[in-house]
């Protein structure tokens, strides 16, 4: 009805076992489940469960009719009790597509299976977190018979409505509907299936508007999140400054302790040797400096020298650990990314952020007088 164009079959609950994805398009196309998702990518969730993508179809309408380009229709399976048995989780795979949903439409049928359990759990379960998308209807209202039937039958569901605690809820509304050209016995009930179509074109409009309102807090948010991530990283590029200097500070103790133990020893066991081939100024100098620790290796015992050696050599060992591990550094942002993450920065405070005002004027101008603009 809303697109003056027939898609979809009309007929009792069981004829529709899978999904069926209604947009607008340039040519009439029937697309499979694996087209489906490549067309909205935030369905892919559905492929996780096993079973919807075999079940899942697009049909592309060229119609022109309202704002038809601007909504996607998603027709569900019909839900029944018993012995069927569906192909794949029907309630997980409703629920899912419910928490992405603008508009929750809930037809129920006067000759169908409207009243079974695992329709009335299901929209119990949608109600919970939904309440506000839910719209309910009694469809193909011009088959229920006379006035006082499709009273008894519109009793009949809403008394079935209030026994769940959920659904119990004040201001209830179910408008009756059915397609005006399929009004075969020609009833003279009340369609208000115009008021479906209003309903829809009323979400659509705030849905422009919530999304033009949240475009300049997306834009700020996302400059947000950019500068918090420079930050950190140049906090990490500090991190990994003081470690490489601590690593270059223990790395220099373990290199120059074995040094020293070697000169030392080597002053205090080969002071002969090293004044020939060093000379007499050279030696002055390391008996200066290092004489007072060559002469702690003439107060070790020789059975210990050895001892002495392994734990001095071990220390170094440890320093030179200490200094690999202390020096650990992270991972930071290369310039390049540096500059493109400022560049997105800029781009959406000075160029996405400032088409806010003017896609609103534009909104604003097919719907209210130009002077009051």
């Amino acid at each position: 009805m809303y697109i003056e164009e027939h898609v979809q079959r009309t007929g009792v609950a069981i004829e529709t076992q899978g999904f069926t994805v209604v947009t607008s398009g340039r040519k009439r196309e029937s697309l499979t489940g694996n087209a489906t998702l490549h067309l909205y990518p935030y369905l892919e969730p559905l492929r996780q469960i096993e079973g919807v993508v075999d079940y899942l179809t697009t049909e592309v309408a060229t119609s022109k009719q309202k704002k038809f380009s601007l909504v996607t229709f998603i027709d569900t399976p019909g839900l029944v009790d018993g012995d069927m048995k569906y192909p794949f989780d029907v309630n997980k795979a409703i629920t899912w597509l419910g928490d992405t949903a603008d508009l929750i439409f809930v037809f129920f049928d006067p000759i169908g299976q409207a009243l079974c359990k695992r329709t009335l759990n299901l929209v119990e379960t949608l109600n919970e977190k939904h309440a506000d998308r839910m719209k309910f209807y009694l469809s193909k209202a011009d088959e229920a018979g006379h006035e006082s039937d499709r009273q008894r039958v519109m009793m009949q569901i809403v008394q079935e409505l209030c026994k769940r605690p959920g659904l119990n809820r004040t201001g209830f509304d179910m408008p009756t509907i059915y397609v005006p050209s399929m009004n075969q016995k020609g009833s003279r009930c009340a369609n208000q299936i115009e008021e479906v179509c209003r309903e829809i074109e009323k979400t659509i409009n705030q849905t422009i508007q919530n999304t033009l309102n949240s475009l300049e807090r997306d834009c700020d948010q996302i400059s947000q999140l950019v500068g918090d991530k420079l930050r950190d990283d140049s906090i990490r590029a500090s991190r990994n400054l003081r470690a490489r200097f601590r690593g270059v500070c223990y790395g220099f103790l373990g290199m120059i302790l074995p040094l020293l133990l070697l000169a030392t020893f080597l002053i205090s066991t080969s002071h002969a040797t090293l004044h020939s081939l060093l000379g007499n100024n050279l030696m002055t100098v390391l008996d200066l400096y290092l004489g007072s620790l060559s002469g702690v290796w003439r107060s070790v015992p020789k059975e210990y020298t050895q001892y002495v050696v392994f734990a001095i050599l071990g220390l170094a060992l440890i320093m030179l650990l200490v200094a690999k591990f202390s020096s650990r550094t992270v991972s930071t942002l290369t310039r390049k990314q540096k500059k493109k993450l400022n560049e997105i920065s800029e781009y959406v405070q000075s160029t996405v952020k400032s088409k806010k005002q003017s896609l609103y004027q534009e909104y604003l101008r097919q719907s209210v007088a130009e002077h009051d603009l």
